[in-house]
C-alpha cells in the first residue's frame, strides 16, 4: 500500500490472484493519486475490508476457491462498496451477470489502464460521500462524547475519572459487542487484575444506569465479559 498519499485520497482495494497484474494496477493507479491495498482471494479480501474502509474494489472475476462474481454477491448483502469487476470474458451475458450481482462496472480484458481511471473516477463521482461516524452515543438522557471522552446529563458534564472515560470509551466503540474483562484491560491500559475492569463498571453504572442494579445499558454478559447497548 502507498504510504506518501494523502488520508483524503479515495482508498482503493485491488484484489486479483495475478501477482503481476496486482502489482501493475497497485502502482498504476497510486502514481494517480489513489491509496491502495491489495487482496491476493476473496479471503484475504474479506480480511482486509474487516480492518480497512475502502471507497471502491477493483476485483477480478476469474479467481481460485470463492470467485469475483459469488464474493460480489455475498458482499451486497452487507457492504455498499462500490465494485468494478475485470475479467478476460467479453460476451454480453457475463457483463449482464456481474452488474446482475451487485456490481457497479464491468471492464474486459486486456484494458487501457487509463480507461480503468476513467471508470473508476466516474464510479467514484456518482458515489455519494458517506456521513462521517458519529463521535457521540445517547445512554437515555446522557450522551458520552467519544473524541472528547466527555459525558454529560442533558448539558451538564458528569465528571468521569480517567479510567472511566477510557472504559466507556472502549465498549462505546464497540456498541452491541461483548468484550471480556481481558480486552477491556489491554484497551483501556488498566493495571492489575481483570477485576479492576469490574470495580469501574460499578462505578460507570452508578453513573448512566437509571438502575445500577438492573442495568439498560452497561451489561454483564455471563461468563464472557461485558457489552454496552446505546440507544
Amino acid at each position: 500500500m502507498s504510504g506518501s498519499l494523502n488520508d483524503e485520497a479515495p482508498h482503493i482495494l485491488v484484489v486479483d490472484d495475478d501477482g503481476r497484474l496486482r502489482d501493475l494496477l497497485e502502482r498504476y493507479l497510486s502514481e494517480n493519486g489513489f491509496r491502495v491495498t491489495s487482496a491476493t482471494d476473496a479471503g484475504n479480501a474479506r480480511a482486509k475490508l474487516r480492518s480497512l474502509a475502502f471507497d471502491l474494489m477493483v476485483l477480478d472475476v476469474m479467481m481460485p476457491g470463492e470467485d469475483g462474481m459469488a464474493l460480489t454477491a455475498s458482499l451486497r448483502r452487507t457492504s455498499d462498496v462500490p465494485i468494478l469487476l475485470l475479467t478476460a470474458m467479453a460476451e454480453p451475458e457475463d457483463r449482464i451477470r456481474g452488474l446482475e450481482h451487485g456490481a457497479d462496472d464491468y471492464l474486459t480484458k486486456p484494458f487501457e489502464p487509463r480507461e480503468l481511471l476513467l471508470r473508476i473516477r466516474t464510479i467514484l463521482r456518482r458515489t455519494p460521500k458517506p456521513e462521517p461516524p458519529s463521535t457521540e452515543i445517547l445512554l437515555g438522557p446522557h450522551r458520552f462524547d467519544m473524541e472528547r471522552e466527555a459525558l454529560y446529563n442533558g448539558e451538564d458534564p458528569v465528571p468521569l475519572t480517567s479510567a472511566e472515560a477510557r472504559l466507556l470509551k472502549a465498549l462505546a466503540a464497540r456498541p452491541g459487542v461483548t468484550m471480556t474483562r481481558e480486552a477491556l484491560t489491554d484497551a483501556t491500559g488498566l493495571q492489575s487484575s481483570s477485576r479492576v475492569v469490574d470495580v469501574q463498571v460499578t462505578r460507570l453504572r452508578r453513573k448512566i444506569e437509571p438502575d445500577p442494579k438492573a442495568p439498560r445499558y452497561l451489561q454483564t454478559v455471563r461468563g464472557q465479559g461485558y457489552a454496552l447497548w446505546p440507544d
